[in-house]
């Protein structure tokens, strides 16, 4: 079988490699591969060297946002030949530690866990895999390849219950949301924003592409430009950009007890200067949560799957903008300026 493998850290070893296919192993799901999704974390571990390949080797199958059709499944998994599935990400470490224990594996705290095509363990960047029936989720049929979407709206399903936990320290709940970047992680917050109900604004540098129409199609308003020209004051924000001066920019301009999700990670090391003891003060006296929300637990994958069953499905296809083969990989790692997600073909 083919296989994209990386040596993380070096742009130039990206290739699709001769792999023997999977070994059989009975009580696992042998899985084809249909679609790989490209995000961030992929451009990090390709091009900055975030990421650990297997021990003992040099080169990492990539890939994590996963779609596959069941091949082979085990009496009594849940799963038959033909259903299509996506595959968790993170395995618990193996001491393991609480959270692990009791499968909430995304609150790990002692950093020993695996992650699919990131840490330790082959990703799903091949023609077939194997994986463990309860790491794997099943897709509606009628979602088809937009299946491939539901690991990073997992990511915002598990933010967005870890906020609503938040909230339920006070009588009031939120009424208007902004979600600052419009990206894939940031369309999926400002989805789920609307599926609760509230007034959601989108902030984003970009003009151009088709991030506005679908921001506008979900019900909610895009801006464009500064935090404080938007002209809103926000009870909930979900930062999905990772620029540490917005982060500032928006601790000062929330409502009174409004939460902040900090979901955005950014490579880069651009310093700026900030009035800490101001932010420390009005956080204080405003009663501010400012959080951070990394990875999914087995229930947010469900979570995300049922949000995505309940859209128009027209909706979800344009977000997939781009297509490229296995060897076409390395060039979906850079989006184009309409570029929304990028999915790699695993089929040919």
């Amino acid at each position: 079988m083919e296989a994209i493998t990386v040596v993380p850290g070096k742009p130039d070893q990206v290739q699709v490699s001769e792999l023997p296919d999977p070994q059989p192993e009975p009580a696992t799901l042998l899985v084809q591969g249909r679609l790989l999704g490209i995000c961030g974390t992929d451009v990090d571990i390709v091009e900055n060297g975030y990421g650990w390949p297997p021990p003992g080797r040099d080169r990492l199958v990539i890939g994590h946002e996963s779609l596959g059709a069941v091949v082979e499944a085990p009496k009594g998994s849940g799963f038959t030949a033909g259903d299509l599935v996506v595959g968790i990400v993170r395995r618990p470490d193996p001491v393991p530690c609480e959270p692990c224990s009791l499968g909430e594996w995304d609150f790990c705290r002692n950093g020993q866990y695996t992650e699919r095509g990131i840490k330790e363990l082959d990703g799903y960047g091949s023609q077939l895999w194997r994986i463990e029936p309860e790491y794997a989720v099943s897709v509606d049929a009628s979602l088809g390849d937009c299946g491939v979407l539901i690991e990073p709206a997992s990511i915002l399903a598990k933010a967005w219950e870890q906020t609503e936990r938040i909230f339920t320290r006070a009588s009031w709940r939120p009424k208007v949301a902004l979600v600052t970047g419009a990206g894939p992680i940031g369309l999926f917050a400002a989805l789920l924003g609307v599926q609760r109900g509230l007034e959601v604004h989108v902030l984003d540098r970009t003009t151009g592409g088709p991030k506005k129409q679908l921001v506008a199609d979900l019900g909610a308003t895009f801006h464009t430009g500064q935090v404080e020209d938007i002209g809103i004051t926000p009870d909930v924000v979900m930062e999905c950009t990772g620029h540490g001066s917005l982060v500032f920019e928006l601790a000062n301009k929330v409502a009174p007890d409004a939460v902040i999700c900090l979901m955005g990670i950014s490579s880069g090391t651009h310093s700026i200067t900030v009035g800490l003891d101001q932010m420390n003060k009005g956080m204080v006296l405003e009663n501010t949560v400012l959080f951070g929300s990394v990875n999914a637990g087995r229930r947010h994958y469900e979570q995300a799957a049922d949000a995505l069953a309940k859209v128009d499905h027209s909706w979800l296809e344009r977000l997939i903008t781009r297509r490229v083969s296995m060897s076409g990989f390395a060039d979906g790692l850079h989006k184009k300026d309409d570029d929304v997600k990028v999915v790699v073909d695993l089929s040919g």
